[in-house]
Order: structure tokens, then sequence, then C-alpha cells
């Protein structure tokens, strides 16, 4: 099964990830045939759009954490390395990643991203660098590993909600719904789930009509007025600091509780707020 499937439809090109069983989670393959098939659409005079979205039960929710948080260092698992680690070997692959992601943003022509179910960690890193979101009002968006193992390498949500907004969620690690996610900026716009289909095919549709050159002017513009602020200075430290968080001593922790307790369970300390890990401990009663 095509863990990335794409389709064309007169002027728009359906990209959509599939990995259902799992969420779409992220493997080393995923990130890789994303970016081809937004060459791909981005390669044909005839489209003009691209809806991404996802098959099953959610958009993504993030890296496919079985993999990666349950194996063992030195199993082929990139994400973390025996000690001492080497930096540049984890900046390279999480540059990579961060960079088959950001086809998103450096096509010429629109993204619009399409959000069920959930769209946390390193699905928001996906969703965020598209042009534009709408999500169902009770989807989720959120960047969990802020707690604890990991930085969001595309660094969009600062460009997208401002500073004191962005912290707020990254602070927290908390998510949020896709009602919330409009409210406070991050996003297009939240609408009923009954809706969701409806309300991308009207905005693709209306922009298909455009033609392609207009389209790709004012994205160029657009994105250069961000880019000018530093997006990429910026990415380039979220991406090192990603690799920091996942071998600091914490990270190191929750590497290990994951690996003995399933990283469901791992997941579900971190998230609770209720596991010290410095100690790699739950924190005394006094402590919540």
């Amino acid at each position: 099964m095509d863990k990335v499937i794409y389709e064309k439809d007169g002027r728009i090109a359906r990209i959509t990830l599939n990995r259902p069983d799992v969420l779409n989670a992220i493997d080393d393959d995923v990130p890789v045939l994303l970016a081809s098939a937004v060459e791909r659409a981005d390669a044909d005079p005839d489209v003009h759009v691209m809806v991404l979205s996802g098959a099953g039960r959610a958009f993504c929710a993030g890296y496919d954490l079985t993999y990666y948080a349950e194996a063992a260092a030195g199993e082929g698992n990139a994400i973390t390395q025996e000690m001492p680690w080497d930096p540049i070997k984890d900046y390279r692959f999480m540059w990579r990643n961060t960079q088959h992601f950001m086809a998103l943003w450096r096509a010429m022509k629109p993204v619009v991203c399409k959000v069920h179910g959930f769209a946390v960690a390193g699905g928001s890193d996906i969703a965020l660098c598209s042009d534009m979101v709408i999500m169902a009002e009770d989807a989720q968006i959120g960047y969990m590993p802020t707690r604890v193992w990991g930085c969001p390498t595309t660094a969009m949500w600062v460009y997208r909600m401002g500073a004191e907004r962005a912290k707020r969620m990254l602070f927290t690690g908390d998510k949020i719904t896709g009602r919330e996610a409009a409210e406070m900026g991050l996003i297009l716009k939240a609408v009923p789930p009954s809706e969701l289909d409806d309300a991308v095919e009207e905005l693709a549709g209306r922009m298909a009509t455009v033609p392609v050159n207009q389209l790709a002017m004012q994205k160029m513009v657009i994105n250069q007025a961000v880019e000018a602020m530093g997006l990429m200075n910026t990415q380039r430290l979220a991406t090192i600091f990603d690799g920091i968080t996942r071998h600091s001593p914490e990270g190191l922790n929750f590497k290990q509780r994951a690996e003995t307790m399933g990283w469901k369970q791992a997941v579900e300390e971190r998230d609770s707020g209720r596991f010290d890990w410095t100690g790699n401990a739950p924190f005394p009663p006094s402590n919540l």
C-alpha cells in the first residue's frame, strides 16, 4: 500500500497520507514520499492547487513512536543514538525531514491542508507548512513533545500566531481543538466535521480558477515576507534543539521509559504532567 497517495482531479492535485492503521504516523519514508508528491504536482502545468489530507481517522499523529521511541538505540533508529551522540548525524536526519515538509511551503502552487482527528507533534509540522489549514472543529492540534523529547523543527507556530500565543502552546505542550486554533489565528478556519470536505473543496475550487502564474506570484511575495523575518535561521536552530532535547538527560529518561513500559504509557505520563523526567519518577503528591 502506498504510504502517500497522489491523485489528479482536474486542476486539483490530491495528496493523501496513507498509513491509516497508525493514524498516518511518520516513518522514514513518509517525508520523502510527501515531498515527491508535492514536486509532481508543482511540475504539472495543469495543476493549480493541492489539497493535502490524511486517510482514516486522523490527518497525522506525528512520528511513529512504536519504531522511534520503543526501539533501542543502535537498532536502525535514527532518532536516538547511543552516547556519546553525534549532533551532526542527528541534524542531517531531522533537517532532511524538515526540508521535505517544507516542500509544501516552497511549492509555487497553493496547498490547502484538511485536518480531521489529529494533527499533532510531527503531524502539526506538516500541516503548518501548508499555505492554509482548515480543521474540523473537534479535531486537535498541538506539539506535545515540547514537554520532553522534542522541538518543532519547522518552527511555524511563531510565524502563524505570534510570540505570546506560540509560547502558550509550546511551554505547555497542550493540544487545542480546531475551533480554538482558529480563534488563536493558528489556522484559517474551523468548521463542523460534516462540513469539512465541502469547505476545503469550495476554497480549492475557487483558487483553481486563477491562472497558475498569478497564484505563484502571490505566494512568492507573501512567503518572502515571512522568510525575511528569519524563517530559515529559526528552523536551523529548532532542528538543532530538537536533537538536543532527545539526547538530554530528560530525553534519555523518556526514551528509556518508552523502551521498558511502551510508548503509550510514556506519552501518557509526559502529557499528564505527573512525571519528573529529571529523576525519571512520578512527582510526589505535594508537587501536583
